[in-house]
């Protein structure tokens, strides 16, 4: 493994060892893949996912990935609310929060999801 892979490993570890979702307060995660964003929201405590969006339906011509962000969080915000979820944690993994994770906490938290 390589040195960077390594340091993103034990962020998200230490992360994920502090974040816990709940039926009250659900988890939402994010991945970074090569070609699309995914997020969803999971219950811990039952084992399930709550609510899951990608970009893969976005065609953008110009392949900005913080506006794919952007309408990604638009997306599961309303899923969200639409599941009557309105508080959720933000799980970053090993991501920084900067970026394509400030910019999703930042939109659900302007469509009135509690981060």
């Amino acid at each position: 493994m390589t040195k960077q892979l390594d340091r993103f490993n034990l962020r998200a570890k230490r992360v994920r060892n502090k974040v816990v979702g709940t039926g009250e307060r659900p988890r939402v995660t994010f991945h970074r893949g090569l070609k699309y964003l995914y997020a969803q929201v999971i219950d811990d405590t039952l084992g399930i996912t709550l609510v899951s969006a990608n970009t893969s339906n976005c065609q953008l011509k110009n392949k900005d990935t913080l506006i794919a962000a952007r309408l990604l969080a638009l997306s599961l915000a309303k899923k969200t609310i639409k599941k009557g979820i309105k508080k959720v944690v933000i799980d970053r993994k090993g991501y920084r929060y900067i970026g394509k994770i400030k910019i999703l906490a930042d939109v659900l938290r302007d469509n009135g999801i509690l981060c």
